[in-house]
């Protein structure tokens, strides 16, 4: 499959089957995310796989977090629940954070963003559905959540991945062409 072939496939997929990833699938999906550009090499990334017992701990937690957001929305909460819920592998992903250095901070973050696409092209190629999420259920903001992964001050989460094997392909979403968004100098 050609590189342009797994950009036209790529899609967020949130509905998967419960059915565990392999082990070697994951490691191949970490394998690419080190492959990424990044700043002077640094290597700026951290994983934290969440399955099995620390996914349901992972769950617990989401759960809390949603009734406090929503504390009047209880169709919201589970509803957003869901996704997580009905995905069976879980990966928190951080950036390190140099401090008193803003720039190189934000060119760590910039390369964590460049490994995780690089594992949703990978999860394509393997026939894995893949969201990444930024914030809300994926607690990215919160906390809870560096306390949950044992991540150090210096680290930022930057999303939470969702993985799994999709119930159906996803459609094919409209984009609009590259020359409507190009200025040619």
């Amino acid at each position: 499959m050609s590189i342009m072939n797994v950009l036209q496939q790529r899609r967020a997929v949130r509905n998967v089957k419960p059915v565990e990833v392999e082990e070697e699938k994951i490691h191949a999906l970490l394998a690419a995310a080190t492959l990424a550009p990044n700043d002077r090499l640094r290597e700026p990334w951290h994983f934290y796989v969440i399955r099995g017992e620390a996914k349901a701990r992972y769950e617990a937690l989401a759960l809390s977090y949603l009734e406090e957001r929503f504390p009047t929305k209880p169709n919201l909460v589970q509803e957003s629940l869901k996704v997580l819920t009905a995905t069976p592998l879980v990966i928190v992903v951080t950036a390190d954070v140099i401090p008193g250095d803003a720039a190189s901070s934000k060119d760590n973050e910039y390369a964590t963003a460049c490994a995780i696409h690089s594992m949703w092209l990978a999860a394509t190629e393997l026939g894995l559905g893949f969201v990444w999420r930024t914030r809300g259920i994926g607690l990215v903001h919160d906390e809870r959540m560096h306390a949950f992964i044992g991540s150090p001050e210096n680290k930022k989460v930057v999303g939470t991945l969702f993985i799994g094997y999709p119930v159906e392909e996803a459609a094919p979403t409209a984009r609009t062409p590259h020359s409507d968004k190009t200025t040619w100098l």
